[in-house]
């Protein structure tokens, strides 16, 4: 396990705290980038996916609190499942935004709560024979890949300033870079509880390496289907735009999304049988962004008044 801190700060553990956020939604457009609706749904797709998920990390790390025997991992854990709890419900409420301009994406997420719920649950889908620690190991190692790709999304929103030329949507771009701040806080954790419970040796490294193969394809289809159905169901649109890989290529260019050579670059880093996500990102600029995101330093306000009172 690794002990984060600072680049060039002490040996001291880095402690991970979640933040009580609020995001006023009531003035951002449904095209938050504007003239850029290939963008903006793309990114978009973060709040289709990002609720259940979300939801289902904290479930499946629940089920592993029993097995973790490290206390300094233990307190990581719960503070990963504190933040990413508080993520789940943030990007709830911006597909309730999107329901009142009448973007609906319930036809999408019903699907998404199957795939986390069902067939990501508790028990192995249709009755399938796998011993339960061997589930248990598998859901952790997927965990932890698609922790790989969050901390790769984080740091680039952190970094993206052709968003803040594009003049997108303030109170958006605050939640883009919040929860992308603490996905590198917490970049390590989930692969630190999968390596802690996932057993040893060589097993335990190719059941990384299959959540991973079983991860990135998955995402890439999830978010080509995700962006697809957003574009054809956004009201503003009324059908004249479709989902395309020109569109999606030109925002890369401009630098609103992040490129294909970013986030492929992250699957083979991951293969190293000495990786660890620690190398992800900078754990300094993370820090800097949350102590001047408006809605992190109104949940820092508000929990100081509160011990004063």
């Amino acid at each position: 396990m690794s002990t984060e801190r600072l680049e060039g700060a002490g040996p001291e553990h880095y402690r991970i705290t979640p933040r009580r956020v609020s995001f006023d939604w009531h003035e951002t457009p449904l095209h938050w980038i504007p003239d850029e609706p290939t963008a903006t749904h793309v990114i978009n797709v973060l709040h289709l996916l990002l609720p259940a998920g979300e939801r289902w990390f904290v479930k499946v790390f629940k089920e592993a609190l029993p097995l973790v025997t490290d206390p300094v991992l233990l307190k990581d854990v719960k503070g990963f499942m504190g933040q990413e709890a508080t993520h789940s419900v943030q990007h709830a409420y911006v597909l309730d935004h999107l329901a009142e301009q009448r973007l609906d994406t319930a036809a999408y997420t019903r699907h998404v709560d199957f795939l986390f719920d069902k067939l990501l649950g508790e028990r192995p889908p249709f009755g399938a024979p796998i011993p339960t620690q061997e589930w248990l190991r598998f859901r952790l190692s997927l965990i932890a890949a698609i922790e790989q790709f969050t901390a790769v999304l984080g740091d680039w929103v952190l970094h993206a300033e052709a968003l803040d030329r594009a003049g997108s949507d303030p109170i958006m771009l605050d939640l883009l870079r919040w929860h992308g701040a603490e996905e590198v806080e917490h970049r390590a954790v989930a692969f630190d509880m999968y390596q802690h419970c996932g057993g040893e040796g060589l097993p335990r490294y190719a059941r990384r390496v299959e959540g991973m193969v079983v991860v990135a394809p998955v995402l890439l289809w999830l978010w080509g289907w995700g962006a697809s159905y957003l574009i054809r169901h956004d009201p503003q649109l009324a059908g004249r735009l479709r989902y395309s890989l020109r569109e999606h290529n030109r925002a890369v260019r401009r630098g609103l999304l992040p490129s294909w050579k970013e986030l492929g670059a992250a699957i083979p880093r991951y293969f190293r049988r000495s990786y660890h996500p620690s190398q992800e990102g900078s754990l300094r600029k993370a820090v800097e962004y949350l102590a001047t995101s408006p809605a992190a330093r109104v949940a820092a306000g508000a929990v100081g008044r509160a011990a004063l009172g």
